[in-house]
């Protein structure tokens, strides 16, 4: 019986395009090294089912070293003319002002990178953050009814 997976990563990228398919050529490598994390190679311009705390491995452009980002200041938008231009960063901050996503996790991957030194990283960086989701999306304890007290006048 093949084991279920605990965790998720959402993974982007574009196979036809060199500079952007780093991520995709790991996912098969990662299947089989974090049997327990299902990494869900996504469009970002599709409608995700995105936990609360989501970690990202994606390319990032102008990196020289690859490097885990934990918010999303230090990115900017793309130009916007159509809603075509509608891209991942743009769906992150919309559900995050939802309220959907509270917590990002990107591992940013420079577009060059060799994909034993990108496997490697990987492997360092996100045993600590699987931890880190565990204890962050486990249930809260249930809370003790308290009797409610009524007082007539």
């Amino acid at each position: 019986m093949a084991r279920m997976a605990t965790h998720r990563v959402f993974v982007f990228g574009n196979e036809d395009i060199a500079l952007d398919a780093l991520p995709l050529r790991l996912v098969p490598y990662l299947r089989t090294r974090f049997p327990h994390v299902s990494f869900e190679v996504l469009d970002p311009n599709e409608e995700w089912d995105a936990p609360s705390s989501l970690i990202i491995l994606d390319t990032v452009v102008n990196l020289v070293t690859p490097t885990m980002f934990e918010d999303l200041s230090p990115f900017t938008a793309a130009p916007r003319v159509t809603c075509h231009d509608f891209d991942a960063y743009t769906n992150l901050l919309l559900l995050m002002k939802l309220g959907v996503v509270h917590q990002v996790t990107l591992l940013g991957l420079p577009p060059s990178l060799p994909e034993h030194i990108a496997r490697a990283w990987i492997e360092r960086m996100l045993p600590p953050l699987l931890t880190n989701a565990a204890h962050e999306t486990a249930a809260p304890p249930p809370r003790r009814a308290r009797r409610i007290q009524h007082t007539r006048p």
